[in-house]
């Protein structure tokens, strides 16, 4: 290993191409990793699906596109479902060249919650590293994590330590947080506007708790994301007073930016076990003041009474309880604690002192 610069090979999410929206948060990690990456003097080959493309900031990486079908994600599957494998995947066709130039390369870091990848870790020469992006959804997952914690725990980091709670792990876990560069926020100091809500429009998202909530305060609800199950949207839209919803689609981060920071609060109603709150940070580093369940990794961003406000899961009256206080924060601190806690310089150096870590304990075991 290099003394200062690595090599690395980061390995896309398998489900959609970079820049479409469907990888969900993934998409915006990576950008902002690949950026602090960069700036650190790391020389960065990116493997993702045909047809991604990279924000004109991170032009230093070598971006190699790999065709194939998408693998079908966790989210939308029974936790005990078995692992299936398309043959004319692109999952297939991404670790084939990772493996390949993982060969000439420090270390290979991985953003995908999939089997493959996690299985290969410990039977490879290459150095393998997983950023795990998701909870324990799946009963399989779940196992692989937990074995490859126990035969190789330096090669795992989470985003929070409730995310890494789900898992059963040996020791204390590497939680690295996540990064956001803040030159694409824009702080507004005044945020009378609407209600605003961001994600993908699934059902484990809970976007109808937030709908309630504007609907009981007579307020419009403005939504950013793509919408992942038109059914479910036409659920909601059904049973919610008209002019509640505010569709606007899934933006890129300069124009998601510049609505978003008007809003006065932006509410967060996930389902299940948020590894991190990408939306949460974005909302922040505008200034926006979020309330959210205290449920996963937003548990761990938001300060009650300073940033936003946690109340009790799926408790939609405490939530609109919560949105009528939100006066009393000061949106300068929703700023002050991204910029010391999520910026993408910090994030890049946090991954760069784990993957060194983790090879020097390699070599270390290996020699």
């Amino acid at each position: 290993m290099k003394d200062t610069s690595l090599e690395l090979v980061l390995v896309s999410t398998p489900i959609g191409y970079l820049g479409s929206g469907r990888g969900g948060g993934v998409e915006l990690t990576m950008c902002s990793l690949i950026k602090g990456l960069l700036s650190l003097g790391h020389k960065i080959t990116l493997l993702a699906p045909q047809g991604s493309f990279l924000p004109s900031d991170c032009a230093g990486a070598e971006i190699r596109h790999v065709p194939g079908i998408d693998q079908p994600s966790w989210q939308h599957q029974e936790v005990s479902a078995p692992v299936v494998i398309p043959p004319d995947g692109v999952l297939l066709g991404l670790w084939e060249q990772a493996l390949d130039l993982g060969q000439k390369s420090d270390a290979v870091l991985n953003f995908s919650y999939d089997w493959l990848p996690i299985w290969l870790t410990p039977r490879v020469e290459a150095d393998l590293f997983h950023l795990i992006s998701m909870g324990a959804v799946s009963q399989v997952m779940k196992t692989l994590i937990g074995d490859l914690c126990q035969s190789n725990p330096s090669r795992l980091a989470f985003h929070t330590y409730r995310q890494a709670s789900d898992y059963e792990l040996l020791g204390e876990p590497v939680v690295i947080g996540n990064g956001f560069d803040l030159n694409h926020y824009e702080f507004q100091s005044q945020g009378g506007g609407p209600l605003g809500w961001a994600g993908r429009v699934a059902p484990e998202k809970g976007l109808e708790d937030a709908v309630a909530v504007a609907a009981a305060l007579g307020d419009r609800l403005v939504v950013w994301g793509v919408v992942e199950d038109p059914e479910y949207a036409k659920k909601i839209e059904a049973v919610s007073p008209p002019g509640t919803i505010d569709w606007r689609g899934f933006l890129p981060t300069d124009e998601l930016q510049n609505q978003l920071r008007a809003c006065r609060a932006l509410l967060n109603t996930p389902k299940w076990n948020e590894a991190y709150g990408n939306v949460v940070v974005e909302a922040m580093a505008c200034g926006v003041p979020v309330v959210a369940y205290d449920r996963g990794g937003p548990g761990e961003l938001i300060t009650s009474g300073v940033t936003g406000w946690l109340v009790p899961p799926d408790d939609v009256k405490a939530m609109t309880n919560a949105v009528k206080q939100i006066g009393g924060i000061d949106r300068r601190e929703c700023r002050n604690w991204v910029e010391e806690s999520a910026s993408h310089d910090g994030f890049a150096k946090r991954v760069e002192s784990w993957i060194k870590e983790g090879i020097k304990t390699n070599e270390s075991s290996s020699g």
